[in-house]
């Protein structure tokens, strides 16, 4: 296997440098070394391009938390380019991994599973070559669960596993049900029952577990995180300054993928609708990256259609790809941040913005009813609703004195629940608690 190995700058995904040296395995003297594994999910990627949010997210900040803590945690993804480094090196003990799993181009992700049988045989490979052998493997989404089933298979390992999307759930949200459900139904409920841990990010997620998968299993609650250091550390007036955005604008912010699901429809007509439209001047702010000819791209421009027709055009901006240098200065320049999702897990971005003091608008869906507090850091309204949002969204920016309380409240919930160091501190007590415990062979499990 020919690699190369470049080294990152925290936080930030693109400033890569090839090193010429060559690969040699990590000390293995310390803490015991553990695989994170998200086979579409890229942790070393830049956030914001398709298929490329919260999960990659999660992924590389657990990860360097980890490594923070003393583990070694090598995080394996799929290489997605020719052009991409084969290792990306993160910190002294902390690494994303690029294994060559079918093409190396963009994938859909409900077509990588074609590949997840190379996936494991390249995993294999790399243990064998580097001397490493994992403890622990924690996958992410179905795919990598099931690569993650396989390996246990082969060799004495233990699987921590986090789902960050529950097929059950979506699919009742979505008119077209994919070829890929039945397999992928199967193989959650597999995990759920054979892991020696799930980890759920909120109550609504394991409740779901539970009513729609599987009653069999351990479940483990540990929410996602923030940098409760990046995000705050600005002020209004500087964050406005910094995007030129006038301090009289009324400024509302949604940040993510162009999905369908993400419900960027429901916010644009809300906004439309808003009865403080044409007294008050708004600045609606959609921004996510999105590829021409793309499924991202396909919804952006569908998008940008219905802004035209309700005339909406000239106090909307559609930024593109916010970089994660940037990404602070726009939550924390928002009156409101609205995450009108059809579902979510978790939703890292409620937790971004109430990091920075910004109240969340959000859907009364899934994890979304565990980070936001209605009343008191911010509001839910139902799913696809238009007119409850609208509302919502107006009571905030018609009561500046009670959007700050709402903002003042978002910050101290983060800053006690969801930091990246305490949710690192809780998966680090339960994997050495696994650890303690001698590891099950897997028998075989069918689609």
């Amino acid at each position: 296997m020919r690699e190369t190995w470049v080294r990152s700058r925290p936080l930030i995904r693109s400033n890569l440098r090839q090193n010429p040296e060559p690969i040699k395995p990590m000390d293995i003297t310390s803490k015991q070394h553990i695989a994170l594994i998200s086979v579409h999910g890229d942790p070393a990627v830049e956030i914001g391009k398709e298929e490329a949010g919260g999960q990659n997210v999660y992924v590389r900040q657990v990860g360097e938390a980890l490594a923070n803590q003393g583990w070694h945690v090598d995080m394996f993804t799929r290489c997605s380019s020719a052009e991409q480094p084969k290792i990306v090196e993160h910190s002294p003990r902390c690494r994303t991994i690029r294994l060559t799993a079918g093409p190396e181009e963009f994938v859909p992700r409900d077509e990588i599973f074609g590949y997840a049988n190379t996936f494991v045989e390249e995993l294999v490979k790399f243990q064998q070559q580097s001397g490493i052998k994992y403890s622990l493997v924690h996958t992410n989404y179905w795919i990598s669960a099931w690569v993650g089933m396989e390996l246990k298979k082969r060799q004495a390992v233990k699987q921590v596993h986090t789902y960050h999307s529950l097929g059950a759930v979506k699919y009742k949200s979505v008119t077209t049900i994919p070829m890929i459900a039945t397999t992928r139904l199967n193989f959650e409920k597999a995990v759920l029952e054979t892991a020696e841990r799930i980890v759920a990010t909120s109550p609504q997620e394991t409740e779901h577990m539970r009513s729609l998968v599987s009653t069999k299993g351990n479940i483990d609650i540990i929410p996602c995180g923030t940098d409760i250091h990046r995000f705050g550390a600005l002020s209004k007036e500087a964050a406005r300054a910094a995007l030129g955005i006038d301090s009289d604008a009324k400024m509302v912010f949604y940040v993510g993928r162009f999905d369908e699901r993400k419900g960027i429809e429901t916010l644009v007509r809300a906004v439309g609708q808003s009865k403080l439209r044409g007294h008050e001047k708004i600045k609606l702010v959609i921004g996510g990256g999105s590829r021409p000819g793309q499924s991202d791209g396909i919804e952006r421009e569908r998008i940008e259609k219905i802004v035209a027709e309700l005339g909406m055009s000239d106090f909307t901006i559609f930024p593109g790809r916010i970089g994660d240098d940037i990404l602070p200065a726009y939550y924390t320049a928002a009156d409101v941040c609205v995450v009108p999702s059809h579902y979510e897990p978790f939703g890292l971005v409620a937790i971004e913005a109430m990091a920075c003091g910004t109240p969340v608008v959000a859907s009364d869906v899934g994890g979304l009813q565990f980070t936001v507090v209605p009343e008191q850091t911010g509001l839910l309204a139902p799913a696809k609703d238009e007119v409850a949002f609208a509302t919502a969204i107006d009571r905030i920016l018609s009561n500046p004195e009670w959007r700050n309380q709402l903002g003042q409240g978002a910050r101290k919930r983060v800053e006690e629940k969801f930091s990246w160091d305490g949710v690192a501190h809780q998966l680090s007590e339960l994997y050495t608690k696994l650890l303690e415990k001698p590891a099950k062979a897997l028998e075989q499990v069918s689609a």
